[in-house]
C-alpha cells in the first residue's frame, strides 16, 4: 500500500507543494529515498530511523522507498523529515492514514524524536495556502512564523511523539498571531538627524530620497558625516505595509536570519555589505543559489560605502534590480528570482585620500583620481537619481549649540508626501515617483515651457541622457508633493537638475 501526503519545498522565495509517496513492501529491509534528493534529505534515512525508535514505536524491517513527487525538481534540506516519517507511521498503521489527508507537514527531526526548526516555513506555507491547502504540522519554534499567514490552521509540535497522540486523539489548537499588533513594533534609529551638525543640502536631498524612494549618491570627504546620515534615513522612512512585511520576512525566514521571538519583519531593512563583498554575496547565488545583500535589502536600505572600492564586476549587478526591482539568478539545472526593491545610498570619497576638496593636501594625482572616478561605470551613474556633495562642517557649526529638524519632524513631511503618491497612483500599480515608467511621466510629470526651456539648456550642456531626464522629472514630482503642491514648478524643475549635474561636471 502507498501513503501519500503533502509537503513543500522551495524554489527562490517561493513554495511549491510536494507529494511525499512511500512504499512498504515485501523483501529484504531497505529505505531508499528517490526524486532528486539532495544530500540533507539522504540523511533523513538515518534520522527517521533513530527518531521512530525513540518514540516507542517498531521501525518496520522490510522495504521502504519513499518518493519526493514532482522527481524533476531537487529537494533540499532537512525538512522533509518530518512527512517522511509520518508518512512510514501511516504505512504500517500506527495512525490513521485518512487523517493524514490534506495536511503539509514540515519539520526536522532530532534523534530523540523532537523537531526542530527549518528554514523557509512561511514562503512554504503561504504558497501551499495560496494552491488550497489550510492545514500544516511545524515545528513549534516555526509556529509563530507561519501563522502570518491569514486563515491558515498552524499546529506547532514539539515532538514526534506529541504529533501522534494529536492524531490519535486532538488536543492542539491552532496557533494564531496578531499582525496587527506586531507591526506596531516600529523602533526609530538611535541616530536622529537632529544629532547631524550642517548638511542642510544633503538632509534635503535625504528627504526628497525619502519621499519618492529616489536613489542617492553622496561625494565628500572623509568624516563629513555620510555613514551617519545614510543610518538616519530608516527614521524618516514609512513603516512596512503588511504585505511588504510578509514578503520582506519571507526572504529572511528563508536565509534562516529571523530573530527568535520576532516573526514578522516590521522595520525596513538596512543592509551595509562591506567593499569586499564578492559579486554572489551581494546579488545572491551559489550552488543552491539564496538570497544576497540586494534582496535582504528589499524594501529598506542597501548602503554601499567607499563605492568605488567595490569590485566593479560587483556593481554592474547593481543595474537589473535598480530597474526592474528583482533579480534573477541562472544556473544550468535551474533559475530563480528574487525580490529585490531597495533604496539604494552610495558614498564615495571625491579622490583616493578623499581630500580633493578639503583644506588638507591632496595627494592624489590626476590619473589616479580617473582612474578611481572611473571604477564606476556610467551606465551605473546616470540609474543613481541624485547626487549630492558633503562637506566638512566647520567648527562653528559644530559649536553652535543650534539642534536640527529631528527626523520625527521630517519623517511626518515624508509619510505625507506618500500619501500623495499612493492616491495618485492607486490604479497604476505603482507605490513611489522614482517607480514611473516612461509613460506614466507624461502623464504625471508635466512642466510648463519656461520649466522645458531650463532642462533643454542644461540638457545641451551637460549631455544628459533620456534616463537622466526622467529622473529629473520624477525629483521635481517628489519635490513638489513634499510642498503639497500639484503642479511643477520652474523652481522644483530647477532643485531637481542640482541634484544630476554633480557627477557631470567633476
Amino acid at each position: 500500500m502507498v501513503t501519500k501526503i503533502k509537503s513543500s519545498a522551495l524554489n527562490g522565495v517561493d513554495g511549491y507543494i510536494v507529494d511525499v509517496e512511500t512504499d512498504i513492501g515485501r523483501g529484504m529491509p531497505g529505505f531508499d529515498i528517490v526524486g532528486l534528493p539532495g544530500s540533507a534529505v539522504k540523511e533523513s534515512r538515518d534520522r527517521v530511523r533513530a527518531a521512530i525508535k525513540n518514540s516507542g514505536i517498531d521501525f518496520p524491517a522490510r522495504h521502504i522507498t519513499v518518493n519526493l513527487a514532482p522527481a524533476n525538481t531537487k529537494k533540499e534540506g532537512p525538512a522533509f523529515d518530518l512527512p517522511i516519517a509520518v508518512s512510514i507511521l501511516g504505512g504500517i498503521g500506527a495512525v490513521d492514514a485518512n487523517k493524514l489527508l490534506n495536511v503539509v507537514f514540515l519539520g526536522e527531526l532530532s534523534l530523540d524524536g523532537s523537531l526542530r526548526s527549518v528554514k523557509g516555513v512561511l514562503s512554504m506555507v503561504h504558497s501551499a495556502f495560496k494552491d488550497g491547502h489550510t492545514k500544516f504540522v511545524v515545528p513549534v519554534q516555526n509556529a509563530e512564523e507561519a501563522a502570518l499567514v491569514e486563515g491558515a490552521d498552524i499546529y506547532g509540535v514539539e515532538s514526534l511523539s506529541e504529533l501522534l497522540a494529536h492524531l490519535r486523539k486532538p488536543f492542539l489548537k491552532p496557533f494564531k498571531i496578531d499582525t496587527n499588533a506586531e507591526r506596531k513594533n516600529f523602533i526609530m534609529p538611535a541616530i536622529d538627524f537632529a544629532d547631524v551638525k550642517g548638511q542642510h543640502k544633503v538632509k534635503r536631498a535625504l528627504e526628497i530620497a525619502a519621499a519618492g524612494y529616489h536613489n542617492i549618491l553622496m561625494l565628500g570627504p572623509p568624516g563629513s558625516g555620510k555613514t551617519m546620515m545614510a543610518k538616519c534615513l530608516p527614521g524618516i522612512m514609512p513603516p512596512l505595509e503588511l504585505d511588504e512585511s510578509i514578503e520582506t520576512t519571507k526572504i529572511y525566514s528563508v536565509c534562516g536570519m529571523l530573530e527568535e521571538n520576532n516573526a514578522l519583519i516590521t522595520n525596513r531593512p538596512f543592509r551595509s555589505p562591506h567593499h569586499t563583498s564578492s559579486y554572489v554575496s551581494l546579488s545572491g547565488g551559489g550552488s543552491n543559489p539564496r538570497p544576497g545583500e540586494m534582496s535582504l535589502a528589499h524594501k529598506g536600505i542597501l548602503f554601499l560605502d567607499e563605492l568605488p572600492e567595490f569590485n566593479r564586476n560587483t556593481l554592474e549587478t547593481l543595474r537589473q534590480p535598480m530597474e526592474e526591482r528583482r533579480i534573477t539568478i541562472s544556473r544550468a539545472a535551474n533559475s530563480v528570482t528574487y525580490p529585490s526593491d531597495f533604496l539604494l545610498i552610495a558614498a564615495m570619497n571625491p579622490c583616493p585620500c578623499g581630500n580633493l576638496y578639503s583644506e588638507n593636501d591632496c595627494k592624489c594625482s590626476l590619473s589616479s583620481i580617473r582612474q578611481y572616478m572611473g571604477r564606476i561605470s556610467e551606465p551605473l551613474l546616470d540609474r543613481i537619481d541624485i547626487h549630492i556633495e558633503t562637506t566638512m562642517p566647520t567648527y562653528d557649526e559644530i559649536e553652535d549649540g543650534v539642534i536640527g529638524e529631528k527626523s520625527e519632524v521630517i519623517r511626518e513631511r515624508v509619510l505625507k508626501a506618500i500619501e500623495v503618491q499612493r492616491s495618485r497612483y492607486k490604479s497604476s500599480g505603482i507605490l513611489y515617483n522614482a517607480q514611473l515608467s516612461s509613460k506614466q511621466i507624461e502623464e504625471f510629470c508635466q512642466i510648463d515651457d519656461a520649466s522645458k526651456q531650463l532642462v533643454k539648456g542644461m540638457f545641451e550642456k551637460l549631455g544628459f541622457s533620456i534616463r537622466g531626464y526622467h529622473k529629473i522629472l520624477k525629483i521635481a514630482r517628489s519635490i513638489a508633493d513634499l510642498d503639497g503642491v500639484r503642479d511643477i514648478s520652474e523652481a522644483y524643475v530647477l532643485e531637481a537638475m542640482n541634484f544630476r549635474k554633480l557627477m557631470r561636471e567633476k
